[in-house]
């Protein structure tokens, strides 16, 4: 029997208290709460009707917008049905933070540290959250992290940090 959206839809329900899907081009996305989803991955994973046995990403977007600016979107597929689904939680501008999924999948532990580092949201709960792309002390002058992903990140980078190419192909330091 095939995995319909409906399916997957009905077996989140069972642990969700409010759901919203999206359909775009063939993709489907189910957006839940973020106190409901560790039941919500664990519920995928676990039942025998979905089986989404891996975890394939962890990532954000940012929006730019207040309050819900961000979405952290985990990336599932069911080996057993050949099946992909996207599982969808807003995060908050003044708090972004989302329960940690490692303890359902435990690949989710590298993907989150880079959706750290990366867009600066955090995973409560997490062994080990500390940045890997990025050096500990990547700050503006006034002592605020910085994370590159970020739509308020600088275009050019940080002026003076690093070596940027020339038209001519050598390397000249951006400087503002």
């Amino acid at each position: 029997m095939a995995l319909t959206n409906e399916r997957i839809l009905s077996v989140v329900k069972n642990v969700a208290t409010v759901v919203d899907t999206i359909n775009h081009h063939g993709d489907f996305t189910v957006v839940v709460p973020a106190n409901n989803l560790i039941d919500a991955l664990t519920e995928l994973r676990d039942n025998p009707e979905t089986s989404f046995e891996q975890l394939v990403d962890v990532t954000a977007i940012d929006w730019a917008r207040s309050p819900d600016r961000y979405d952290v979107v985990y990336l599932l597929y069911s080996i057993t049905h050949k099946t992909r689904v996207r599982i969808k939680v807003s995060a908050r501008e003044d708090r972004p933070h989302v329960p940690t999924a490692v303890d359902v999948y435990e690949s989710a532990n590298w993907y989150e540290r880079e959706t750290y580092d990366m867009y600066g949201i955090i995973f409560d709960g997490h062994p080990d959250l500390r940045r890997f792309y990025m050096p500990e002390d990547f700050m503006d002058e006034n002592g605020e992290p910085l994370y590159p992903l970020r739509k308020d990140f600088p275009l050019m980078g940080i002026p003076g940090s690093l070596p940027l190419p020339d038209k001519l192909g050598s390397t000249n330091t951006y400087k503002n």
